[in-house]
């Protein structure tokens, strides 16, 4: 018998109904010790994947992943090769926090599936990586007559946003049977066990080509700590951390992606390079940017674009809903108005990039939209945290007269809280205690300063507790008033939450609009952030140079003038070099090898005889300067080591030795 978790039954291929047992999180091979990911330590997947192999030798593998905080859906269909590498990297980069599979990937022990036909032999390797790369991920499997390439297609056609890029994702995606299959199973588990039902047209779905960036392999951004630092999780000394000063969470996530699969187009970068350029050399306009960006600060568009187009699929009556999409609507009134002040600080805009974000902030539809949300909703009712304020503004957030009832239901609750007050003011008098109200979540309090009462509280009051230097207390006649007003409450919002579904209906006919404007937003953010951190621009050649190279995440750890540059040149000649060690160094390993000290001498002083000959170079081009160092020291290096491995020879035979190098070398810097 196995000991292994049992897996849920899911959606078997005889029955629709769904368990509710624990998703698998099994294993049934020993792990290879693979550590985590750099990836997989600091970011916490919002992604459900749907993950579908093809048969055969061809290792077809179809994705289809939803955010489901941005309705943003990923496609991608990949030939991939043993190891699925290609797979798991797109996987790292749409991180998983629920991964669907064919419950015909599982065999028979590997789980107590619902009867659904022939079981495999053996668990797919697929699956195997899988579980291997993502331990803390569950696996939910799913009934293979769910996996319909024509229904995944369907979904698409209806779900899609209408926008200038639809006509592209459906050609790209109509002939990807794997991808339209795992899209299938993937919207038939978001309404059936996530409850949630996507309005037509809401949604931003995007088949995703692998051509034109770079891949890089979990091992390898583990290592180079791209977006995770691998001594401390919560730490910033990663690359990420270096070049994150974004100020919204979609750039965040954007220049996360970007980190993970770098655009490899060089077009592509030379017209982002433009930006950062024009951004570090218009002093205003990267002023102009900060501040407009400033007031999306912590602002997540994409969330609440689809949180407003989305509705619960089995719809229920409590008022919590209906008490965030009345938030969520205040929040994107308040982002559709500050997308003008962006735009206007992107006028006039040089760049050829700059200038098309222009273009997608200008979009007339976004005025369409505010005007649309103004004619409902109250101009002084902004969002607000915690307290009365934050409750008042929730429930007159709609304008008067839109709805009776809602009208009545307002009139009511705010006879309520005129009632809660004025109990308050007379058990102040009754007692001689300056009582005040406290809002919490479960409704008003009595308060009183710790140092305002002499020995016990009257009768009458109850559950009494004492919060940061304050009596905090209730009474029956309180607790009464606040069932009312919770009644109250509770209709007012569900009454708004009706005003505000018809409002996105009408709204998400322009919906692409807003999608665009978050991309647009993300974008100047992310670039922003670059020039924030900007050093130097690169010059693309076959050749690689680097002049006075730092380690970006070593020379914020140390101080100021301590961290020593390297000079690196790369060609067809020479493509792999390792710099390795500490200062000096590679004097310390000559004296290990027992180096006579006439030898360290002589290469100390070759050393300093070109640099001198350096300084006298008129050559304009830095990359040629580089390139003749280069030579000199490559030569000085072999004979270093060549005298290294003859250590055995006479000093007066070293020294001889060295000094024909020293002349040979000396002459590829003199004039002529």
């Amino acid at each position: 018998m196995s000991s292994r978790p049992t897996t849920n039954p899911s959606w078997s291929s005889q029955s629709g109904n769904l368990s509710t047992n624990r998703p698998w999180t099994g294993h049934s091979r020993p792990t290879t010790g693979r550590p985590q990911t750099a990836a997989s330590t600091r970011h916490d997947g919002s992604y459900v994947v749907a993950v579908l192999e093809g048969r055969g030798i061809s290792r077809e593998v179809g994705i289809a992943a939803l955010d489901k905080d941005t309705g943003k859906v990923i496609l991608v269909q990949i030939a991939d090769c043993q190891t699925y590498v290609k797979s798991l990297h797109q996987m790292h980069i749409h991180y998983p926090n629920l991964v669907l599979i064919p419950d015909t990937f599982l065999s028979a022990s590997d789980a107590a599936l619902a009867p659904s036909g022939k079981r495999s032999a053996s668990t797919s390797l697929l699956v195997e990586y899988i579980r291997e790369e993502f331990p803390g991920v569950e696996l939910e499997p799913v009934g293979r007559r769910y996996w319909n390439d024509a229904s995944g297609l369907e979904f698409i056609l209806q779900l899609c946003v209408e926008d200038d890029e639809r006509a592209g994702t459906v050609l790209a995606v109509s002939n990807k049977y794997y991808a339209l299959s795992a899209a299938s199973a993937l919207f038939k588990y978001a309404e059936a066990r996530l409850n949630t039902r996507f309005a037509a047209g809401s949604l931003r779905i995007r088949y995703v080509p692998v051509d034109g960036t770079m891949m890089i392999d979990p091992d390898t951004a583990r290592n180079l700590e791209l977006v995770g630092n691998m001594t401390h999780k919560k730490s910033t000394h990663s690359l990420f951390g270096v070049l994150n000063h974004t100020f919204t969470p979609m750039a965040s996530r954007l220049l996360r992606v970007n980190l993970l699969s770098p655009v490899t187009v060089q077009s592509s970068v030379d017209a982002r390079l433009d930006v950062v350029e024009e951004l570090i050399n218009a002093e205003d306009r990267f002023t102009y940017v900060r501040d407009a960006l400033k007031t999306f600060t912590k602002m997540d568009f994409d969330k609440l674009i689809v949180a407003l187009a989305s509705s619960e699929a089995r719809m229920t009556t409590n008022a919590k809903p209906a008490s965030q999409r009345v938030l969520q609507i205040l929040n994107l009134r308040n982002v559709v108005k500050n997308i003008p002040m962006l735009s206007k600080a992107l006028e006039g805009c040089k760049s050829q990039l700059l200038r098309i974000v222009y273009d997608m902030l200008s979009d007339q539809r976004i005025d369409d939209i505010e005007r649309l949300i103004s004619k409902f909703l109250n101009e002084d009712a902004t969002p607000t945290k915690g307290g009365l304020a934050a409750l008042n503004a929730r429930v007159y957030a709609v304008k008067a007269n839109c709805n009776r009832l809602l009208d009545v239901a307002r009139e009511t609750y705010k006879e309520n809280i005129g009632d809660i007050y004025q109990l308050n003011r007379s058990l102040s008098e009754e007692h001689s205690l300056p009582l005040t109200l406290v809002y919490q979540e479960t409704g008003f309090m009595f308060a009183l300063k710790k140092n305002e009462l002499d020995g016990e509280l009257p009768r009458g009051f109850v559950n009494v507790s004492m919060k940061k230097g304050r009596w905090m207390f209730s009474s029956m006649e309180l607790k009464k008033m606040n069932a009312r007003m919770k009644d109250a409450l509770d209709e007012t919002l569900i009454l708004s939450d009706k005003i505000i579904q018809d409002l996105m209906a009408e709204i998400v006919s322009d919906i692409g609009a807003l999608y665009k404007a978050s991309e647009a937003v993300a974008l100047v953010d992310m670039l922003w952030s670059f020039a924030h951190a900007s050093i130097i621009r690169p010059e693309f050649t076959g050749t690689l140079a680097i002049k006075g190279g730092r380690h970006p995440i070593l020379e914020t750890v140390q101080s100021a003038g301590t961290l020593v540059p390297n000079d690196v040149y790369c060609d067809d000649s020479s493509s792999f070099q390792i710099i390795q060690g500490p200062n000096m160094s590679g004097m310390e390993l000559a004296r290990l090898a027992d180096l006579p000290a006439d030898v360290l001498t002589e290469g100390k002083r070759v050393a300093q005889k070109l640099a001198t000959l350096q300084t006298r170079q008129e050559e304009s081009s830095e990359s040629y300067k580089i390139s003749i160092r280069r030579k000199a020291l490559l030569r000085l290096r072999t004979q270093l080591t060549q005298a290294y491995e003859h250590s055995a020879l006479p000093d007066q035979d070293l020294l001889a030795y060295i000094g024909r190098f020293q002349a040979d070398i000396a002459k590829a810097f003199l004039p002529g």
